[in-house]
């Protein structure tokens, strides 16, 4: 994970940092003919509206396919960026009490309110890392008050190769790479995360990046969420997650960075954005 805010904070005076694992990025090369660039439809440039910023990381307004204007509004970010401290492994948080404060991007990046939550609907470092917090406003109500929609969720395994953009609304960074591959098991002191994303080098993301959304570039849609890379060398301890295979077999790879998916939590978001981890296809662990 990226380091938190405290420990990062001398290193982003000089560079930007933030809380536990974190990754960033430059731009994706092209890989499309001259002539498949010209026939297909020009991508979305990614910005930061919907983005939040917290005290110590990133997130970003999110929405299912099947929310409703005025449902109660889900702010996505990081298990270990929850202000009651980093989940232990097999800890899972549902429907926790919290009045956490958010700050609210638009598109170039500038704070246009201050947001709220009511509880802590999800929150876990167990097979993934991801916190979900639902908010005292509706979608609408923040639309109608900020011109400013949610992201939507994709609802699809993502595929490597994908073109992607890190938008830190704690920074108010963007880091843009593609897609590398997946990682069986990625190991990092006490928890392991599963199928995570691998960056590919390009996305350099640094504490306070924690949390933020991953953003496929052709879709504009979140496939991903913002959370580690392996800082010095190091093997599976923290600040330093290693992949496992499969086999057992372990790799380090120094100075990449991480994502866990979040399409398999799509089907856990029910009616009125209520997280319901015995819906059919809801892949979240459970308490």
């Amino acid at each position: 994970m990226n380091k938190p805010l405290i420990g990062a904070f001398l290193a982003a005076l000089l560079l930007g940092a933030g809380v536990a694992p974190a990754v960033a990025a430059e731009s994706a090369q092209v890989r499309e003919s001259a002539t498949e660039a010209a026939s297909a439809p020009a991508a979305k440039a990614v910005t930061f509206a919907g983005t939040v910023a917290l005290s110590n990381c990133s997130g970003s307004v999110v929405r299912s396919p099947d929310s409703a204007p005025t449902d109660p509004a889900l702010v996505l970010s990081n298990g270990h960026c929850l202000e009651t401290g980093f989940p232990g492994p097999g800890e899972v948080l549902v429907d926790r009490p919290s009045t956490r404060t958010f700050t609210l991007l638009d598109a170039s990046g500038s704070g246009v309110g201050t947001l709220r939550a009511s509880k802590i609907a999800y929150g876990t470092m167990t097979d993934t890392d991801l916190s979900l917090y639902e908010l005292t406003s509706t979608y609408e109500e923040i639309e109608s008050a900020y011109g400013i929609e949610a992201l939507e969720l994709e609802t699809a395994h993502p595929v490597a190769g994908t073109a992607i953009t890190v938008a830190s609304g704690y920074w108010k960074r963007t880091y843009s790479c593609d897609i590398d591959g997946f990682v069986h098991q990625l190991k990092e002191g006490r928890w392991t995360w599963k199928d995570s994303v691998r960056y590919t080098p390009e996305c350099q993301t640094i504490g306070g990046t924690s949390g933020s959304p991953v953003i496929d570039d052709a879709t504009g849609k979140v496939v991903a969420v913002n959370n580690t890379g392996n800082e010095s060398g190091q093997e599976c301890t923290d600040n330093n997650p290693c992949e496992v295979d499969e086999n057992g077999n372990v790799t380090v790879r120094e100075g990449i960075n991480y994502a866990q998916q979040t399409y398999n939590m799509v089907p856990c978001i029910g009616v009125g954005n209520k997280i319901d981890l015995d819906r059919e296809g809801c892949g979240l662990p459970k308490p």
